[in-house]
């Protein structure tokens, strides 16, 4: 899976479509995420000792990770993801997500 915890996508299809968003959560095995503001769906809570009032509150759903795509925000659009290995100063290599189109290398949040 190309997209990672704290990468800006944006989704391709459905509802929400246009919409970018951060992704909170990722499921790989499931090849779903979770994106901020997207796929809200309403939740009925019974009253816990945690949260007395109970009531009915709005989450993120997950989401197909083929409705998103990486968004690159130098260029200010979707696209695809590839991989290519870079060699720094000292010698050593590193595996790098770039964006296809613009080659615009994608930076790792830490």
């Amino acid at each position: 899976m190309k997209i990672k915890k704290g990468d800006k996508v944006q989704v391709m299809t459905g509802a929400y479509k246009g919409t970018v968003g951060e992704v909170l959560t990722v499921f790989p095995k499931e090849d779903k995420v979770i994106v901020e503001g997207v796929n809200i769906v309403k939740k009925h809570q019974k009253p816990t000792q945690a949260n007395p009032e109970g009531g009915i509150i709005e989450k993120e759903a997950k989401i197909h990770v083929s409705n998103v795509a990486l968004y690159d925000e130098k260029a200010k659009e979707a696209g695809r993801v590839g991989y290519k290995v870079v060699t720094d100063k000292d010698g050593k290599a590193t595996k790098v997500r770039y964006f296809k189109k613009s080659g615009n290398e994608i930076k790792e949040k830490k």
